[in-house]
């Protein structure tokens, strides 16, 4: 309900919004109106809603619609009068609690006719309920309609309401008694007459009483006015009330114990007569009120109602219930009716009031209770304020009959009371004569009074202490106060003259006898005195005049201390203390002070170190020295001593008035030319002589020993020989000022209002420094005060680190003043006070990094101070010149420390320096400036300063390049401070200045209604301000940004000028510090940091960052909001799963593009967006959050909250984070901040929240192990750069988690822990990582595995990032353990098993980690069902020998990819079922189109098939696919045997070879009609083509172009279905007749023919050409193979976005010694380009793309590049040989492809002579092209390198699936297998006994050993000489 009340009291403030849609569902809350003869019973919540309803109606202020009635809930309510009833309400809801809430509620709305009407209703049925049962509600409703009197009723509506108000009093012409006269008889003379008195009140019902005051109160409003009573009715309701008024006076004489009543029944018949009678003396005073003024009828019954009252007052005071609350109300309501009549009359009854007035305060003072007394007051100045102007005499004369009680004795002495009995009239009496100073504030009353009162002190009766005196004293005070000169004078003079006696009177032995009022005079009331005239003299001259006596007194007090005996001083002084402090509270230390009064300051000290008044200044205990023993005996040493260390012996409110007077007291500064007469004076205000020591040295010592102690044992006792004890004890008084000084407010003098550089107390402490001639010895001390002031404030600073709110603001504007002091203190030309400001200042850098931001010391630092520098009255070059290099190193120095740890907000400061209202004083040192900051520069690479900064974080370096709003233009980013800032700089104020224009030109021309709507648009809304129309103009321009986004690209530059713009209006608004359309800035600021995050493009975070950096560096208080915003919007990205979150996108990184062949999972097509923009987006992000983290991690624990709030979030789950490669150092600099974050907890704002950080490392640690848990992926980005920045991302990660302290929190978790343990051991589940035994233990491991996996994750990167640095950075580091690597694989394992699986991927050659991993699987493998990547660690050929129970599980497992299914198809696996039907459910998984890649796999695997497993699988998948069931019977006819090798086959695969067309024939009669249709049409096409090599074989070569064209003529295309069996997505739609062409081989003619083919899936009517060649007479079956090794090299290639170029183009058998072959187009081969040119390749690509240099040739020359590194990467693993020109073409863009593989693996051409060694060809016309200098140094080189290096590194990555493809093909009779170990030779090449950088090395070895070989060159002479092909 609270909530309810909170929003409704919202709405209702803002009366401009729409309230119809709130009401109408508040109104749908509420019950139906029910029938008041059957009432249903209301829900709370439907009562509930009526109040609501009720708090929105419009309040009843002028210009309310009055017409407008209420909602029809709240008239059905009252109405209805169903609320009378006891069975409506509900038993939670009281009708007595519930009626007061909704009552006032509608007493404020205006007074609409159904609201009004339905009041008067509700009234007259509750005035009239009869039943008993009902009554008490009816009472609560009356009651509650009389307190919110007057209610909204229209006069129709109240006359049947008063006319029914008016049955309750009786009909009587009887007018009221006349108020008794003096001398008449009261009741309770006699008993008898008492008991009838109270017999008859006791006949009046309580309950009627409570009517009639209902009815009093309700009708009161009713009396005068238009529409008002009658005046017969007035006078009827009139004297009912004068009765009861009357009847008071009876009524309250009766004492307790006469009435028969008792208790409870007796206080409620006390209560509602009183309160009765209450509303009967507001009745009266309504009525009078409206009688006619000049009528004598009216006076006489206006003085006979003050009659009344006075006598009904007097009552009241003298009555045994006057201590009752009812009581005090009554009496005050008396009071106010009379003064309310004496006004309301022109002060025609002053006289009559007067006279009665006097006995009655007579009266009230005798009793003295407070609230009367208080009301009496009141009454008195209100009376005399108004009768001080109409009858000046009587007022006198009233002042002085009062003034009369005061001297009036009355024989007290002879009273038996004893002689100091004093009335307690005459202290009332006093009392409210000084309260009737102090209220009147009137001189010529206090002039009249104040003489009384010293009179009666100094002759009077109160000249000797007594009680009067006291309160004179009191009196005297007050008076004071009111800062009348002459009044204030004469009191003060009395007061410090009586304490001064006072003292001196104090006997001079122990046995002091003075009286207890003369102590409490002395103790309290003087001092008292004095403490309240010095908070309220508000004059500044009287101030300093006190200020002076006060001092003045205290020297005084000081000097007759010294020569009392037997009296401590401070008992003396200190009383006056909490005087003193107060005067001095406003005094301005740093002002120019008069001599005089600095010697008064100076007495005070130097008196409050000798009495020992000051609180300690040394917390420990004082150091011991050899003197201290001799020196216990004397007393001055002692209390020194004590003074310093403690314990504090006097009284806590003394302690407190010391500090205060430190902030108000000016230095105590000495000059040389008077220290001898200072010296002398201070000599004898302590005499050495006195009691308090027996000689000069002796207390001299021991006042250098407590300086010692007091200065922290900075200055040795010893080195103050020459400091004499007068001396010793003035510099202890200055210690004692300064460091108490800096204790109680953190060093900041509290004169004046603003903090500023000039109010830093360090600007008192310096002008010691100042002093001249000072000896080194004191020049020493005064130092050690200075070092020992500034402990003091970083001491106050660090308790107050932990302060939130204005206690944070004010610690660090406390620290923003003393800084810069500090820097302006550097000018100063004591070359000391320089240094001593150096070293002060750096100090407070280390302590306080929070300062380097700080906007006051930039600007300090960087213009504003040169100011000085020649502003003195003597010019000196030398000085100036030494001031400005110092200025120049120390900015310098904190320039770049800021820079290095924030550099967005370091930058933002500067522009906003640069930005600032420019004057002469920012010009005069431009230049300065300009050479300061063009030396700062940072760099997006490592800088040079010392260990790892934050700016060393790319994205950080990202986001300070974004904050300065500089274009990178190359990658590696340097950032010029100077010409960004001026840039930047320039940019922000145009933008402030275009809308300062706007804001000038909207207010000339009237506001917008004097602005035309654009056509088109609707006008603007009425009374809209500038902000108001531009604010709402940005909000719209925002949102559609956000819109357009979801849609297509956005416009940068218009967003960026769009979000600039609405920040220059947000900063204008808070310049203006206006508080008007709040929630429309509020808006902006919403939209300005959510646009990048919903936009999520690295150009959108770009110009959110610079915004960001605008918006927190101009107006520091938007911090905390935009943070907030910050954290918002990225917990929505987690939740939204976008860019670093994008964890269910499928599509994730290159492995997605690899499915299912190398990679497990269903292919997913690609995103519309680029995944890697939003995480690039995110890194800004990140860069931004931990340079404001860095800002705010000292000062601000709300933003460090925030951060935390948005870390938790982010950590939460490590499941939520996108899987991409790219991500990879945006991943790390999040875990970075996290670590970052949780290293806080060793600050002390953070103390209370160490173990929530220690749960937030916790998960830092699971997220950042999670990351591992997925197999390494490579990536390679567009930008150059990114590479080299995610390696140094995970590097920066590695430096931190290994330089990372764990000293702390992990005890404090093992000791919570430990006492767990004691409870239960099930208590230990942590919540992070589950049970854990020994949590400190567990910690380490897994921060060392953690190590461990990231230092490998960086190492990989580097090498991606550096693949040319032949440097193994990682052979020094130190090797681990068998032990430990067995422990990470455990740790691994318990964290997440997937981590243990994926670690043999970055260590293949750890063979204790591999059988570890093995044992783990094979005893948990019912946890790892879901993880494919555990399938090798059980299938092993060992396992299926053994028929293992393990295997049992596979029918549960998670699919595999295509690769890792076909290596269980290998003989090893001997056709296991288990692993079979495995294998098989692995293929159905995946669409029958996707396993086509691997057909001739499949079908070297039916000779393994002994179940017919694989059998089945492929007649099954041929039913769901006629492609697959197409290619499949070609490849089953490929693999047939021709007749004439039938007789070596019938030997080795026989059984095989008869399953061949058994297959096949399975397959065509499996066919429906359509597909057996289609599959003859598809073959008959094709064989005829294919059928037209053996019609030419007998032809001259001359003829056999003809004869092709004879026969194609005679095929025609038969159907449009028809596709390329080398390309089946590729339609046929016609025969190029004249493409025909005869090719040269030693077999049969083979032939080129070229088709006409569309795209299946394109545009039908784009028609390519498309050659292909049918081969009859030779075996395809091995280039098929080097073929799909080449296309999974080309997938791996593009997946990882490598820019590599490899052609696979298709080839088919389609029977033994068939094949068709894909023409590759727009290629020639080498030999042919050699017939038409001379030259090399470096001449052939200048004929033909031109010159060395040009655009065209440069093109060519990557393309050839490309290219020629894929095919390096490719000829390295499959090893082609016969690699002469004319297997080698290149097409029109110049990139090399490879054809005719049919020397692959072992063998090469000459009876596998091996002549070829190179690796790959790389022949000198070709690295002419590739490197030009000739001496493979040059950048294409190191380019072709860098792709051959990172090609083989992907490569590597994939080397089981690529082995599994061949190996499957061992048993196929393929040549490339006839001789050697060619797997294992071919797994010898990827070398994975490597690690990354040795793979690249050798990499770069192979490049180099293949450049111009010999041998290369030698077979293409070979090739010449024998085939004439062109070398």
């Amino acid at each position: 309900m609270e909530a309810l009340n909170e929003l409704c009291d919202l709405v209702a403030a803002h009366p401009d919004l729409l309230l119809a849609d709130k009401l109408a569902w508040l109104s749908s809350r509420c019950a139906a109106a029910p029938a008041a003869a059957a009432p249903q019973r209301a829900s709370r919540a439907h009562l509930y809603s009526l109040i609501a309803l009720a708090r929105l109606l419009p309040a009843g202020a002028a210009g309310a619609d009055a017409d407008a009635a209420p909602p029809a809930p709240l008239l059905s309510f009252l109405a209805s009068h169903a609320f009378l009833s006891p069975a409506f309400w509900p038993q939670s809801v009281s009708p007595a609690d519930f009626m007061p809430r909704l009552l006032p509620l509608l007493a404020a709305a205006p007074a609409s006719p159904a609201l009004s009407s339905a009041l008067s209703a509700a009234l007259l049925a509750a005035l009239d309920v009869a039943d008993p049962a009902s009554a008490p509600h009816a009472r609560a409703f009356l009651k509650a309609a009389a307190a919110a009197a007057p209610l909204p009723l229209l006069p129709a509506d109240a006359a049947p309401v008063a006319a029914r108000l008016l049955l309750d009093f009786p009909a009587s012409d009887e007018a009221p008694p006349k108020a008794k006269g003096k001398g008449e008889d009261a009741p309770g003379e006699e008993n008898g007459g008492v008991k009838d008195v109270v017999r008859r009140f006791e006949e009046e019902q309580v309950d009627e009483l409570e009517r009639k005051e209902f009815a009093f109160r309700l009708i009161v409003h009713m009396l005068g006015g238009d529409g008002g009573l009658p005046a017969e009715q007035v006078g009827r309701v009139r004297n009912a009330a004068a009765r009861q008024v009357r009847s008071l006076t009876d009524f309250l004489k009766i004492r307790k114990r006469d009435w028969r009543e008792q208790g409870a029944q007796l206080r409620a018949r006390i209560n509602n007569k009183l309160m009765c009678c209450q509303a009967a003396v507001v009745v009266l005073v309504r009525s009078v009120s409206t009688m006619d003024a000049d009528s004598k009828s009216s006076k006489d019954m206006l003085q006979q109602t003050l009659a009344w009252f006075i006598e009904a007052t007097k009552s009241c005071i003298l009555s045994s219930w006057r201590k009752l609350k009812i009581c005090e109300e009554l009496f005050c309501t008396l009071l106010n009716g009379i003064s309310q009549i004496t006004v309301s009359r022109g002060g025609q009854l002053l006289p009559v009031l007067l006279i009665p007035l006097k006995p009655l305060v007579a009266d009230m003072a005798g009793s003295s209770p407070g609230a009367l007394f208080e009301a009496v007051v009141k009454l008195s100045c209100e009376i005399i304020e108004f009768g001080w102007t109409k009858d000046r005499a009587l007022v006198d004369t009233f002042i002085m009959r009062l003034a009369a009680y005061v001297r009036e004795r009355n024989d007290y002495e002879e009273d038996g009371k004893g002689k100091d009995a004093v009335p307690v009239i005459r202290h009332n009496v006093i009392r409210l004569l000084a309260e009737l100073c102090v209220c009147l504030k009137k001189w010529e009353v206090v002039d009249t009074i104040l003489p009384l009162f010293i009179e009666h002190l100094e002759e009077g009766d109160a000249s000797s202490p007594s009680s009067l005196r006291l309160q004179l004293l009191d009196a005297i005070s007050r008076v004071a106060c009111l800062g009348f000169e002459k009044s204030y004078r004469e009191s003060i003079v009395l007061m410090t003259r009586s304490y001064l006696d006072k003292v001196k009177a104090l006997g001079a032995s122990e046995n002091d006898t003075s009286p207890s009022e003369a102590t409490t005079e002395r103790t309290k009331t003087l001092p008292a005195g004095f403490l309240l005239v010095a908070s309220n003299l508000t004059s500044t001259k009287l101030r300093s005049d006190y200020r002076h006596r006060l001092l003045s007194l205290c020297s005084d007090v000081g000097l007759v201390a010294e020569s009392k005996s037997g009296r401590s001083g401070a008992d003396l002084m200190g009383p006056l203390l909490p005087a003193v402090a107060e005067i001095c509270s406003d005094f301005d230390p740093v002002s120019t002070v008069e001599p005089s009064l600095l010697k008064l300051f100076r007495n005070l000290w130097f008196y409050i170190v000798l009495f020992g008044l000051a609180p300690p200044i040394q917390k420990n205990e004082a150091p011991t020295k050899p003197v201290s023993t001799s020196l216990s005996t004397m007393e001055s040493s002692a209390i020194a001593l004590q003074a310093v260390a403690g314990p504090y012996m006097w009284n806590s409110q003394w302690s407190t008035a010391v500090q205060r007077i430190a902030q108000g007291t000016p230095p105590l500064v000495v000059s040389s030319v008077k220290w001898l007469e200072d010296e002398l004076e201070l000599n004898a205000l302590h005499n050495p002589s006195s009691r308090r020591g027996n000689g000069n040295e002796t207390s001299a010592v021991g006042q250098r020993t407590a300086l010692s102690a007091a200065l922290g044992g900075r200055v040795e006792v010893t080195a103050m020989s020459t400091i004499s004890g007068v001396k010793a004890t003035y510099l202890l008084a200055v210690a004692f000022l300064e460091i108490l000084r800096f204790s109680c407010n953190g060093g900041i003098l509290s004169a004046t209002s603003t903090l500023n550089k000039s109010n830093s107390a360090f600007s008192c402490v310096f002008e010691y420094l100042l002093t001249p001639n000072l000896t080194p010895q004191v020049s020493q001390c005064l130092t050690a005060v200075v070092n020992r002031a500034f402990e003091t404030a970083m001491s106050w600073l660090e308790d107050r680190i932990s302060d939130i709110g204005e206690g944070a603001d004010v610690r660090e504007s406390v620290l923003s003043v003393h800084a810069c002091f500090l820097i302006k203190s550097m000018s100063q030309r004591d070359e000391h006070v320089r240094d001593v400001s150096v070293k002060l200042l750096t100090q407070l850098k280390e302590k306080f990094p929070q300062v380097l931001w700080n906007s006051s010391c930039l600007d300090l630092l960087l213009i504003s101070v040169h100011n000085d520098l020649t502003s003195g009255p003597v010019s000196d070059p030398a000085w100036v010149a030494t001031v400005r290099s110092l200025y120049q190193k120390i900015a310098r120095e904190w320039l770049t420390s800021a820079l290095s740890y924030a550099p967005c907000t370091t930058q933002g400061l500067i522009q906003e320096n640069f930005c600032k209202p420019s004057g002469v004083q920012r010009t005069q040192h431009t230049a300065d400036v300009v050479s300061l900051l063009s030396e700062i520069r940072i760099c997006s690479g490592k800088n040079d300063w010392n260990g790892i900064r934050t700016a060393n974080v790319p994205a950080v370096m990202d986001s300070a390049a974004a904050a300065s709003g500089a274009k990178k233009e190359t990658p590696d980013f340097t950032l010029e401070v100077l010409s960004t800032a001026v840039v930047s700089a320039t940019v922000k104020c145009n933008h402030a200045g275009e809308i300062a224009g706007m804001r000038r030109l909207f207010s000339t021309m009237g506001g917008v209604n004097m602005v035309m709507p654009l056509p088109g648009t609707q006008s603007a809304q009425p009374h809209q301000s500038f902000d108001e129309v531009f604010v709402s103009k940005f909000v719209s321009l925002l949102q559609n940004f956000v819109v357009a986004a979801e849609k297509q690209p956005i416009d940068n530059s218009q967003f960026r000028e769009t979000c600039s713009q609405a920040t220059a209006l947000l900063l204008d608004h808070m310049v203006s510090d206006s508080r008007a359309n709040l929630e429309g800035f509020s808006q902006l600021i919403r939209l300005l940091c959510w646009c990048p995050a919903y936009i999520s493009t690295p150009d959108a975070m770009e110009t959110g960052i610079y915004i960001w950096t605008w918006l927190v560096s101009a107006a520091p208080s938007l911090g905390p909001l935009v943070l907030a915003e910050l954290v918002d919007a990225w917990l929505w990205t987690i939740d939204t799963k976008r860019g670093l979150f994008a964890s269910d996108m499928n599509y994730c990184g290159p492995d997605a593009k690899l499915r299912p062949h190398l990679i497990p999972g269903e292919p997913e097509a690609p995103p519309e967006k680029d995944p890697v923009e939003a995480i690039i987006a995110h890194r800004l992000w990140l860069g931004f959050f931990i340079d404001r983290f860095e800002v705010v991690r000292h000062d601000s624990i709300e933003q460090l909250l925030l951060l935390g709030r948005m870390l938790q979030g982010t950590m939460k789950s490590p499941a939520h984070f996108s899987r991409h490669p790219a991500a990879t150092g945006t991943f790390f600099t999040a875990m970075l901040l996290g670590l970052k974050f949780c290293s806080c907890q060793s600050q002390t704002n953070l103390q209370q929240c160490n173990m929530g950080l220690q749960l937030l490392e916790d998960r830092v640690y699971r997220a950042a192990l999670g990351w591992f848990s997925y197999a390494p992926e490579w990536y390679e980005s567009q930008n150059k750069a990114y590479a080299q920045r995610e390696a140094q991302s995970v590097s920066v990660f590695v430096h931190f988690l290994q330089n990372e302290r764990t000293t702390g929190p992990v005890d404090s978790v093992a000791k919570l822990q430990g006492r767990e343990s004691e409870h239960n051991m099930a208590d230990q589940i942590h919540p992070v990582w589950g049970c854990i035994d020994n949590y400190a233990t567990a910690r380490e491991k897994r921060k060392q595995l953690l190590v461990t996996l990231s230092q490998n994750e960086a190492d990989r990167l580097e090498v991606w990032a550096q693949p040319v640095n032949t440097k193994d950075t990682t052979t020094f580091r130190g090797k681990i353990s068998s032990d430990k690597w067995i422990d990470h694989v455990r740790t691994a394992f318990a964290v997440d098993p997937r981590i243990a699986l994926s670690m043999p991927l970055r260590f293949p050659t750890n063979t204790t980690m591999q059988s570890e991993i093995t044992q783990l699987v094979q005893a948990r493998l019912l946890e790892l069902r879901t993880i494919p990547e555990a399938l090798p660690f059980f299938i092993t050929p060992k396992a299926v020998d053994e028929n293992s129970v393990l295997l049992q599980q596979l029918p549960h497992w998670a699919p595999c990819s295509v690769t890792q299914a076909l290596e269980f198809l290998t003989p090893p696996y001997k056709g296991h079922p288990r692993v079979m039907a495995y294998v098989l459910r692995v293929l159905e998984t995946y669409p029958p189109e996707t396993v086509t890649f691997f057909m001739p796999q499949l079908v070297q695997s039916l000779r393994y098939d002994e179940g017919k497993l694989v059998e089945g699988y492929l007649l099954g998948a041929t039913r769901r696919s006629n492609i697959f069931a197409h290619i499949l019977i070609w490849h089953l006819q490929g693999e047939y045997v021709d007749d004439s090798e039938k007789d070596a086959a019938a030997q080795k695969g026989s059984a095989f070879q008869s399953l061949l067309p058994a297959v096949k024939d399975k397959i065509i009669d499996s066919f429906t009609p359509e597909a057996r249709d289609m599959f003859e049409r598809e073959f008959d096409f094709f064989d005829k083509v294919t059928s037209i090599s053996g019609v030419l074989f007998p032809l001259p070569k001359e003829e056999r172009r003809a004869g092709i064209r004879r026969e194609l003529e005679k095929i025609s295309i038969p159907g449009d279905d028809l596709y390329l069996p080398t390309a089946t997505n590729k339609l046929v739609r016609g025969i190029q007749l004249d493409s025909g062409i005869p090719l040269q081989s030693a077999a049969k003619v083979p032939i080129m023919i070229t088709f006409n083919v569309v795209d299946r899936d394109g545009d039908p009517n784009d028609v390519k050409p498309q050659a292909c060649i049918f081969k009859v007479g030779d075996d395809c079956r091995q280039d098929v193979l080097a073929l799909q090794v080449i296309a999974l090299l080309r997938d791996v290639f593009q997946a990882v976005g490598l820019n590599l170029y490899l052609f696979p183009y298709g080839v088919l058998p389609t029977g033994p010694g068939r094949g068709i072959i894909e023409v590759v187009p727009n290629t020639r081969s080498r030999n042919q380009m050699g017939e038409t040119t001379d030259g090399g390749l470096l001449e052939i690509f200048q004929q033909d793309y031109g010159p060395v240099g040009s655009p065209s040739f440069e093109a060519a020359r990557e393309m050839f590049m490309i290219s020629s590194a894929g095919y390096a990467v490719a000829s390295l693993l499959l090893q082609p040989k016969d690699r002469h020109n004319g297997n080698l073409l290149f097409d029109s863009h110049g990139r090399l492809v490879h054809i005719d593989f049919g020397f692959i693996l072992e063998i090469s051409p000459g009876g596998n002579m091996g002549f070829e060694s190179a690796h790959f060809k790389l022949s000198h016309e070709m690295t002419q092209l590739l490197d030009p200098s000739g001496t493979m140094k040059s950048d294409t080189w190191n380019q072709f390198l860098r792709l051959c290096v990172k090609g083989y590194l992907a490569a590597r990555r994939h080397m089981n699936g690529i082995l599994a493809t061949v190996n499957l093909m061992v048993d196929s009779g393929l040549p490339c297998f006839s001789r050697g170990d060619p797997i294992n030779n071919l797994r010898r090449r990827f070398h994975p006994e490597m690690n990354e950088r040795e793979a690249a090395n050798f990499m770069v070895r192979t490049c180099v050993d293949a450049y111009n070989k010999w041998t290369t060159a030698g077979y293409d002479l070979i090739q010449y000489l024998q085939q004439g092909i062109e070398k």
